[in-house]
């Protein structure tokens, strides 16, 4: 596994609780069968913002980052995932600098 760095934005919803399970949501995608682990998630670090430009019809949205550790053959599958979920607008996934452990 490598550690990455998930930072997306998820559409205004009316409640709190709906962003919340938003969130649950793509935290989800990453954790799908043993593909991933997350390790920590941001929900407050940016919080609601006004986007630089309209996004999708939404001029705000909820920022949130997610590190994470990754299988690298399950990057496509949870791109795919984000790029079908409804609730968020934009995301950037990051391998973080470090270490490869190759196999033994």
């Amino acid at each position: 596994m490598r550690d990455y760095e998930l930072t997306f934005i998820i559409r205004i919803l009316p409640s709190d609780e709906e962003v919340n399970q938003a969130i649950d949501q793509v935290i989800s995608y990453i954790e799908l069968g043993d593909n991933g682990v997350v390790k920590s998630v941001d929900r407050k670090l940016f919080g609601r913002r006004r986007l630089a430009y309209q996004v999708n019809g939404q001029r705000e949205g909820h920022y949130v980052l997610i590190r994470a550790a990754i299988q690298p053959e399950h990057i496509d599958e949870l791109e795919t995932e984000l790029k079908l979920s409804d609730s968020v607008l934009r995301y950037l996934l990051v391998r973080e600098e470090g270490e490869v452990k190759q196999p033994a």
